[in-house]
């Protein structure tokens, strides 16, 4: 599948985890303990969200979160 930049991180600012401890939490609200552990237990999911959590892990990761708060306020 393939993916725009435009289409993921609008959908990381909307879409909320399907499961797990953070179920129902924003995907752009996770926790980067809780992306660094994912990435280090199996490695993100395949698919859609696979790509919206490893595009929150490297937005946190690198002290982007500007983007995601400007987005927010725009939506």
């Amino acid at each position: 599948m393939d993916y725009n930049n435009r289409e993921i991180l609008l959908s990381i600012i909307k879409t909320p985890m399907p499961f797990g401890k953070y179920k129902g939490k924003l995907i752009s609200d996770l926790p980067i303990s809780y992306l660094e552990w994912f990435k280090r237990k199996d490695g993100f999911p395949k698919g859609k969200l696979g790509v919206q959590l490893e595009t929150i892990y490297e937005i946190k990761l690198n002290g982007l979160e500007k983007i995601i708060h400007q987005l927010k306020r725009l939506k």
